[in-house]
């Protein structure tokens, strides 16, 4: 996977001013307030910034916490993880691989095999529905 890099310049550029403080500023979109919560077509999630493929929507789920949630990246290497000490809390913070987008964080409390969720913020995905049948 080729990395991108751009000047702070550029991604404010092609960027929202939303998508922007969530991906280069490390934002946290208020919870129940993302246009992808409640989306429930197959497709995959992509990064907003890159495009990169990150999630797909069977391993998306209603943790209930007012984000989209997921069980696992579509493939580990594209994601990275970091720990993450701010707000008086230890995370782990997701980040996307190709553009080192903030994405969200996992948590240790989902339901799917590997016992994680993937709580990412909708300003930070794009989505590409299922090409019908």
């Amino acid at each position: 996977m080729d990395k991108i890099e751009k000047s702070d310049a550029e991604w404010r550029a092609e960027l929202t001013p939303e998508q922007y403080r969530v991906l280069r500023e490390g934002g946290t979109e208020a919870p129940w307030s993302g246009e992808l919560l409640g989306l429930k077509d197959d497709g995959a999630f992509r990064c907003a910034a890159c495009g990169e493929p990150l999630f797909d929507s069977a391993d998306k789920y209603d943790s209930g916490s007012g984000w989209p949630s997921f069980t696992a990246p579509m493939r580990d290497e594209a994601v990275s993880e970091h720990h993450d000490h701010s707000h008086g809390m230890t995370r782990t913070e997701v980040r996307c691989a190709r553009c080192d987008g903030h994405l969200g964080h996992v948590f240790p409390d989902g339901p799917g095999p590997e016992g994680l969720r993937y709580c990412i913020n909708s300003a930070s995905l794009a989505f590409d529905k299922a090409a019908q049948e």
